[in-house]
This record gives structure tokens, C-alpha cells and sequence, in this order.
């Protein structure tokens, strides 16, 4: 009897500890709610300057074509949160805005109606993305130089594409439905409004959300934990390009044309309204909320600039002393965060 229990003792003793996952610790620096108190400040502050400046700034007519404005770049910036989460980048993203615009928008496509330009918009947007993904997650080449490889080749397809012209939209069912009102709401805000509120869903309600963080913390532990890490990323990247579908709809909605011209400079804007939401470069950490407050912040300083006849090199100069002040508060939080 004695070596019987002392043969289930050891059998007992010699058996692995259960593997437990502790709960993710809290970042550094200051709490979420707070950061976005500061951002929710900022932009309050924006306002009261523009009215300031111009009594009629935050009136009906130009709140409405501010959210316009912000309505195309806000979408893309859902895509890049992602992606940046995840611990990647996308620098093509205005390259595929460009594409799926002028692809939606050739004599051929319209021919077949709106809802065949949509989607063909979407077909595009999400095509491209996919390349991307896969490039990044099944070659293993680095996200900079993989999406910066689309970001050339996609403006360069789009150019051969339009000849280098401005392809109008003769469908006018099309300009009928994205450049008119739903409830007294441009249809291009409550696109705005419903892809924000199907990313926050999906990035915090979601498997996909949580695995996405995971991912972007620490990779490896994410792939040991079971998580299929490539086939993850690439959906991630393929999720972008699908976003840059959508703000290609809402740009030739705007603009009632395709062009390789469209989306210039989108990957910055997107980047740095991330940035400024409080997503991590690094990954593993960030906020849509966050995402959206920034991309209104640069809006309204556009707006404030726009009509105060400033120069557009004045309007660069302030985004990038923005950027680089919220990269460097994000640096400065982290350390002490780290330190305590």
C-alpha cells in the first residue's frame, strides 16, 4: 500500500503546473480614459479658436463639410489603427484609394450600374490589401518596404489605368445616392459613423479584435498561445485595403471623379491621426475612439487654416510639430511608466 501511494504522489508531483495566463499588465504612462480626456480638451480648445476666428465656424454648413472632409481619411484611419495594433504599418494606403477610384470609375465599370462600381471599389481595395498581407506574413518581408512597394505600384497601375486623366462618373444613380441625405445626414457622415462603429465593434468585442492585440504586443507568445499569426495578419492588412475601398466610394462620391491623384498623401494623414489617438507605433496597444478624435483634430486645424487663408506649407509645419509632440509624449509616458 505504502508503494502504491507513494507511486500516485509522485505521479502527481511529477505532472507539468497547469499553464496559466496572467492578465495583461497595464501599459505605462497615463490610463486610457485620461489620455482621451487630453485629446477631447484639445480638440475643444481647436474649436473655440476657429470660432474665434470666424463666429460662423462651428455652424451647421461647416461642421457638415468638415465631417465631409474627414469622412474619407476617418475610414482609412479605421484600417491603419489595425494594422499599426498588429505592429505593422501601411504606407500604401492612398496608392489603393487612388486604384479602386479610378478602377470604379472607367467608362467599362460604370456601364453596369452603381452597386457594380461599389463594388468593384471594394473587390480592389480588398485585393490589394490582401497582396500586402501576404507579402508581409507568407514572405516575411517587412511591412515598410512590402507596402512600400504597393504604394508605387498601386499609383502607377492607377496612372496606366486613367492615363493620366480625370475619369468622370456619368452614372448618376451613383452621385444620386452618396452625394445626397439620409435623415438630414449626408450619406457620406453615416458612412463614417457606421464603419467606426463595425471597427470598434469588431476590435473590442471580438476574437479577431483580441487576437489582433496579441499579435501587436508579443507575437511569438501569440502564436504559442495557438493563434495563427500569418493568416491573422494578413486578414489585418486585407481589412485596410478593404477600408480604402470604402473611402475610394466616398472620395469619388465627394469629387464626382477618379483619379490617380486621389488619396495624396492619405497614409501620412492616417498615421498620424493614429498617432495622435494614442496607438502605440510599437503595437499591442490602441483606440478607434482615439483614432477618430484625431483624425477631427487635424480637420479642424485644416479648417481654421483653410479659412484663414494660411499657406498649405504652414498647415505641414503644424501637423508635423503635432506628430512629433504626441510621439514624443508617448515616449516620455512610457518611460515613466516603466520606471514605476
Amino acid at each position: 500500500m505504502s508503494d502504491v501511494s507513494e507511486k500516485s504522489a509522485s505521479t502527481v508531483d511529477d505532472r507539468p503546473p497547469a499553464v496559466q495566463t496572467a492578465p495583461p499588465k497595464k501599459s505605462g504612462g497615463f490610463p486610457l480614459d485620461i489620455r482621451l480626456t487630453i485629446l477631447i480638451g484639445v480638440l475643444v480648445a481647436l474649436c473655440i479658436v476657429g470660432y474665434a476666428l470666424n463666429s460662423d465656424f462651428l455652424g451647421e454648413t461647416n461642421i457638415s463639410i468638415m465631417l465631409r472632409l474627414a469622412s474619407a481619411i476617418g475610414v482609412v484611419s479605421v484600417g491603419m489603427t489595425f494594422v499599426i495594433i498588429s505592429g505593422g504599418i501601411d504606407l500604401s494606403v492612398g496608392s489603393m484609394v487612388a486604384l479602386s477610384s479610378v478602377w470604379m470609375t472607367t467608362l467599362a465599370t460604370q456601364e453596369y450600374g452603381p452597386w457594380i462600381m461599389v463594388l468593384c471599389a471594394l473587390l480592389v481595395g480588398l485585393g490589394a490589401g490582401l497582396i500586402n498581407g501576404v507579402l508581409v506574413s507568407y514572405g516575411k518581408i517587412v511591412p515598410f518596404i512590402a507596402t512600400l512597394a504597393m504604394y508605387a505600384s498601386a499609383r502607377g497601375l492607377a496612372e496606366r489605368l486613367s492615363e493620366r486623366q480625370t475619369q468622370v462618373v456619368r452614372e448618376q444613380g451613383f452621385n444620386d445616392f452618396f452625394r445626397g441625405d439620409f435623415l438630414g445626414i449626408p450619406v457620406l457622415i453615416w458612412m463614417l459613423a457606421v464603419v467606426f462603429a463595425v471597427g470598434w465593434v469588431l476590435l473590442n468585442r471580438t476574437t479577431f479584435g483580441r487576437r489582433t492585440f496579441a499579435i501587436g504586443g508579443n507575437s511569438e507568445a501569440a502564436r504559442l498561445a495557438g493563434i495563427n499569426v500569418k493568416g491573422h495578419t494578413a486578414l489585418v492588412y486585407a481589412l485596410a485595403g478593404l477600408c480604402c475601398g470604402i473611402a475610394a466610394i466616398m472620395v469619388v462620391a465627394r469629387t464626382t471623379s477618379g483619379a490617380s491623384t486621389n488619396g495624396m498623401f492619405y497614409e501620412l494623414d492616417a498615421i498620424a491621426a493614429v498617432v495622435i489617438g494614442g496607438t502605440l507605433l510599437t503595437g499591442g496597444r490602441g483606440t478607434l475612439i482615439g483614432t477618430l478624435i484625431g483624425v477631427l483634430i487635424f480637420t479642424v486645424v485644416n479648417s481654421i487654416f483653410t479659412q484663414n487663408n494660411l499657406e498649405t506649407d504652414i498647415q505641414n509645419i503644424a501637423k508635423g510639430v503635432i506628430i512629433v509632440g504626441a510621439v514624443l509624449l508617448q515616449t516620455l509616458t512610457s518611460r515613466r511608466g516603466s520606471k514605476t
